[in-house]
């Protein structure tokens, strides 16, 4: 099988996360090319089994490079097996109400665009003060401040259940 493994990324936890698949997927047999978003530009996706997307979520939003490429080639996505792995902070909590927001963005996404992937994965992203502007840092630390309380105000932290994600990515793709 050969997978398209596509990704935004803000401060590089999504392109993480796709190179991690990559790897598990390239482990495993899989034939996978990685590909950073903002460079797809005139893609043929015919030649592709699957294709798993991966971005993440800032005030609501998902890239402007994510969306453009799922508008262009919706069509085509529609006909392949899509996994979308939708990256967050939010995905690290246990609130109901947060999920029901995280998969309401995702609706939202699709219905802009016209794809409907075959399965998402709400992904727990990273805290990623050394990346951030001062209003950005500003805003951060308070959401993790609420959502981590022993989270260390200026030090990196990756949030995200690799396991979980290796485990769920096998129901989705058995090998």
């Amino acid at each position: 099988m050969k997978i398209l493994i596509g990704y935004a990324t803000k401060e590089g936890q999504s392109r993480e996360i796709a190179r991690h698949v990559f790897r598990r997927l390239a482990d495993q047999g899989q034939a996978v090319e990685l590909l950073g978003l903002k460079d797809a530009e005139d893609m043929d996706l015919s030649a592709y089994d699957a294709v798993i997307l991966a971005a993440p979520i800032h005030a609501g939003h998902y890239p402007k490079p994510l969306s453009h490429f799922l508008s262009v080639n919706a069509d085509q996505l529609n006909a392949l097996k899509t996994l979308f792995l939708s990256v967050s902070l939010a995905a690290h909590g246990h609130d109901a109400e947060e999920w029901r927001s995280l998969d309401e963005i995702a609706g939202d996404l699709a219905s802009a665009t016209g794809w409907t992937p075959n399965r998402t994965l709400q992904v727990a992203g990273a805290y990623r003060p050394s990346q951030y502007d001062i209003l950005t840092g500003f805003i951060m630390r308070r959401i993790v401040a609420k959502r981590d309380p022993d989270a260390k105000p200026g030090e990196d932290k990756v949030y995200t259940d690799w396991d979980q994600l290796d485990a769920d990515l096998s129901d989705w793709l058995p090998a």
